[in-house]
């Protein structure tokens, strides 16, 4: 029979209440019946009027009607309320009985504490664990009780040496109930406890007998030790190193055949009990080994240490190197270094030989260096002059460029007012075709004063974060017509990507691939499509024309190269291309076939998005006519001043001309001032521009607007007059933009 200590049977509070209530209430009717009563009983024998008895009696007979009707009432509650607590008192029974029998069908010992750690419930597989303190475990003792009981019949081996403190600790891990622990039986069992506290404060136990899981345990470990040792007795056996390894006690506990080899120890050696000492008489007596005390024995706990030796025994050199193990015992090393040695004074010897032929030869080498000095001297010198070449090269491009532009922008000058003419229409052909030659001649300028600059370095990029899209949409409106007159059609992406470059180089970069594009393709399209990776932008500009060989491939990126001459073309915007995009370090590839076009692709770097000026959303203030307009012409070309009058004229202007500051002071001597001033920035005997213009204007007495015309496209001059708020124009001075710039000052 199952010794479990349950609970008492206890009815719900609301029960027991309904109880009590009905019970007083049922005395209280009791006694005032009985008080009516006896008052009826007193009556009848007072003198009174009998009709004044008779009517009193009526009125009691139905006060007590009325009270024996609620105490039958009260009565039938009662009973009902006795049913239910005696169906309350069933289920509780069955319900205990299937908690019990739940309990008695578990393996695990099972054991319940109450929040005062008292036993309240436990099962035969728990008292299984503890058969001598069985018959004395029952409901209310308490836990420190069951541990004292334990530890007195020495049913834990802990209990054995120290009970009292065994008993501590059991309690100790017993109050914190957080999980569970092992524990040994004195009878070889092994049991896993887990403690838990319940919502009421009690401790439920569950006792699992794992003493099978240890023993497998213990048999594994037993089998991977017999793998570890076999394992290591195959290492040491394919060691060339003989190795003796000693358990504390100085006996042999592993040793391979090297070291019997080695050390011509008999086969049978170990076979009465080696010992350290055995090993080490041999080596000194029998080998004559000088071991410098390095095979004295240490291996009794002392720390790790290790010591080295280099010996000679039987005409022989050995390394002996000895280990001492941190839990007691020694391992020996024996390594044979007699071939080694030999190796080595052999190398010592060919070291010595190769030391006397390294002189020799340094010898020789020292002339040779001084002659490669002498030769590296010429070839810097000749580096040098080949510089200074290049420079003067670029120098003189530019100084070329720059002294074409005047006379070319005279030319322009004088076109475009001829153009402003009435005029037959064969000679506005002649006119149309002359401003074409110019702007070709102007195109070939351009492109070597740009050359000349990226070869001299004065272009050094401005790398920041931008938008492709809208770079690219200043593209679309500038090359449609282009592309319209040539019946292409060009499409250009226009999905918001932010790309890190210097805008200005790749603008130009992208104008000569498009160039190209809409030059050599007679039919089809040009498109400018882009590929974002986490990585890289590639912008490609694809096009059908008739393609590259692609043994030519690498000739369109020098200079003057074309490979189509019936096309237009200078041969330069490629050469553009490849030293723009080497100095910004964007690569550059091509990817073409005869018949099926060409595709020219440089890869960006992806930018972050920053935050732009938003335009002024100011209303543009009305057009002024230029007719009846002022205007000081300041340049050293008279060529360029008439060509200034002429254009200027045709507009309606009135133009006065000068070849500096001294010239065109005399031209206002009575303090009359320009309405505007167009000067050119390099003038006679070293004068420029903005200093001739700070004087006019001290003369004028007033800050006469200005535009600044040159040929030097240099950043510095844009930048310094850009501080100033001086726009600057380029030579040849296009009418269009010169027209649309005095419109937006003079508004």
């Amino acid at each position: 029979m199952t010794q479990a200590a349950l609970p008492p049977d206890n009815d719900t509070p609301g029960e027991e209440a309904d109880v009590v209530a009905l019970r007083e209430e049922v005395r209280k009717l009791r006694k005032i019946n009985a008080a009516l009563i006896d008052r009826v009983e007193r009556s009848s024998d007072m003198a009174g009027n009998a009709f004044s008895m008779f009517e009193t009696a009526i009125t009691l007979e139905a006060m007590v009607r009325e009270r024996t009707m609620e105490l039958e009432d009260a009565l039938s509650r009662l009973a009902k309320a006795n049913a239910d607590l005696a169906e309350a008192h069933g289920s509780a029974d069955a319900a205990r009985m299937r908690l019990r029998d739940a309990i008695d069908s578990i393996n695990e010992g099972f054991v319940l504490f109450d929040a005062e750690d008292r036993l309240l419930l436990f099962n035969d597989a728990y008292l299984g664990f503890w058969p001598e303190i069985a018959d004395q475990l029952h409901e209310g003792l308490s836990f420190a009780d069951v541990a004292r009981l334990a530890a007195a019949h020495h049913r834990p081996p802990g209990s054995v040496v120290a009970p009292d403190r065994w008993v501590s600790d059991r309690l100790a891990r017993h109050s914190v109930a957080d999980g569970g622990h092992v524990q040994a039986l004195a009878d070889g069992r092994w049991v896993q406890i887990n403690e838990l506290r319940t919502s009421e404060g009690g401790i439920v136990g569950i006792y699992t007998d794992i003493t099978e899981v240890k023993a497998e345990d213990a048999r594994n470990r037993a089998l991977e030790l017999a793998e570890r040792n076999l394992v290591l007795q195959a290492t040491l056996d394919n060691l060339s190193e003989g190795v003796c390894l000693f358990d504390a006690q100085g006996r042999v506990a592993a040793w391979n055949e090297a070291l019997r080899n080695l050390l011509g120890l008999p086969a049978d050696w170990t076979q009465d009990g080696g010992t350290h000492a055995t090993l080490v008489d041999w080596c000194r007596d029998r080998l004559g080994m000088a071991d410098q005390g390095c095979l004295d024995w240490r291996g009794y706990g002392a720390r790790r240490d290790t010591l080295h030796a280099l010996v000679r025994a039987d005409g022989r050199s050995f390394e002996l190197r000895s280990t001492t193990l941190e839990r007691g015992g020694q391992v020996i090393g024996f390594t044979d270094v007699t071939d080694m040695l030999r190796a080595q004074a052999s190398l010592q010897e060919t070291a010595e030989t190769l030391e006397r032929r390294v002189a020799a030869r340094t010898v020789e080498l020292e002339a040779e260096v001084t002659e490669r000095r002498e030769i590296e001297a010429q070839l810097r010198d000749a580096k040098t002059a080949a510089e200074r070449a290049n420079l003067s090269k670029t120098s003189f491009l530019a100084a070329a460029s720059h002294d074409l532009l005047q006379p070319l922008n005279a030319a322009r000058l004088f076109v475009a007012a001829l153009g402003d003419r009435r005029l037959a229409l064969p000679t506005r052909a002649l006119v149309n075709q002359t401003s074409t030659a110019l702007d070709s001649v102007e195109d070939l300028l351009e492109a070597l004063l740009e050359i000349s600059r990226l070869d001299a370095g004065a272009i050094q990029p401005e790398i920041g974060d931008f938008r492709l899209d809208t770079l690219l949409n200043t593209l679309r409106v500038e090359f449609a017509p282009m592309a319209r007159s040539a019946g292409l059609t060009l499409h250009i992406m226009d999905d918001p990507v932010w790309v890190r470059s210097d805008m200005r180089l790749l603008r130009r970069i992208l104008q000569n691939f498009l160039s190209n594009a809409l030059r050599y393709t007679q039919a089809g399209s040009v498109q400018v499509a882009y590929d974002v990776a986490p990585d890289r932008v590639r912008v490609s500009v694809i096009d059908t024309g008739p393609g590259i060989p692609f043994d030519k491939q690498g000739l369109v990126f020098e200079e003057f190269r074309r490979l189509d001459t019936r096309a237009s073309g200078k041969g330069l915007g490629l050469a553009i291309v490849k030293r723009a995009s080497d100095m910004l370090d964007h690569v550059v590839t091509l990817d073409s076939a005869p018949g099926r076009g060409s595709t020219f692709t440089i890869d960006l770097p992806p930018g972050e998005p920053v935050a732009q000026a938003t335009d002024d959303p100011a209303m543009p203030g009305r057009d002024r006519t230029m007719r009846g307009l002022s205007v000081l012409v300041v340049d050293n070309e008279r060529a360029i001043q008439t060509g200034m009058r002429t254009l200027l004229g045709g507009w309606g202007c009135t133009v006065q001309a000068a070849g500096g500051h001294e010239e065109a002071a005399g031209l206002f001597a009575d303090g009359a001032a320009p309405d505007i001033i167009l000067i050119d920035y390099h003038l006679n005997d070293g004068e420029t521009g903005d200093v001739a213009l700070d004087r006019l204007r001290a003369r004028f007495g007033a800050p006469v607007p200005a535009i600044m015309i040159s040929a030097d496209r240099g950043k510095e001059l844009k930048a310094q007059l850009d501080e100033r708020g001086i726009p600057l124009l380029g030579k040849p001075v296009k009418p269009a933009q010169l027209r649309a710039l005095l419109r937006t000052i003079l508004k």
